[in-house]
């Protein structure tokens, strides 16, 4: 099966997040996803909701979603959350 590597860079924020999660799900939809988020400058809530829906994605199409470098601004909020044991990181 073939996995599709997407880099993410500048904000992910409300207004930059909408169309990435759709991105996101397109290629979920037909195959594997490999996100790498090392360029990611800044982030909100909305990172958090838009990693949570390609996990659903993922699981719904039987694909696998993993992603790499996610910042720890990122991470704190999906530990605030209680979300950070969901997301589909890379093993240490």
């Amino acid at each position: 099966m073939t996995v599709h590597e997407m880099a993410v860079d500048g904000s992910l924020t409300m207004e930059t997040v909408p169309a990435l999660f759709e991105a996101g799900l397109r290629y979920l939809a037909i195959q594997d996803l490999r996100v790498d988020f090392s360029r990611v400058e800044a982030v909100d809530s909305a990172a958090v909701s838009m990693l949570l829906g390609w996990v659903r994605a993922a699981q719904h199409g039987q694909r696998d979603l993993l992603v790499l470098n996610l910042p720890d601004d990122l991470l704190s909020l999906a530990r605030l959350y209680g979300v950070a044991d969901l997301l589909p990181q890379q093993p240490a």
